[in-house]
């Protein structure tokens, strides 16, 4: 009989605590701000940034508004109305000829 030493198929093991170094987290220091100073002043970048976003902003909604263009709010509601007017007539026309009119 052999012994468990001699065994070449026995691996020795060894008893490992639960909870590795490696795993434990270590808050690192907050980086600071790149957009602002250690005083709390705003960089020129930041806030040319800040500005710029803000005119696009005003002029994209000015545009999806069409009022940038030669259109106003007056023809717009013109359109609606002359194409719901259009949508009525037609209805109505559809209905003549299901009739036999």
């Amino acid at each position: 009989m052999t012994k468990p030493e001699d065994d070449p198929n026995v691996l020795d093991g060894e008893i490992v605590d639960e909870t590795p170094t490696a795993a434990i987290a270590v808050p690192s220091p907050p980086l600071p701000d790149p957009d602002y100073s250690t005083g709390g002043v705003p960089s020129f970048d930041f806030v040319r940034d800040k500005i710029e976003n803000r005119y696009n902003t005003s002029v994209g909604s000015v545009e999806v508004a069409g009022l940038g263009t030669d259109t106003t709010a007056e023809t717009l509601d013109k359109q609606i109305a002359d194409r719901d007017q259009a949508a009525k007539d037609r209805l109505a026309e559809i209905r003549r000829s299901m009739r036999g009119e």
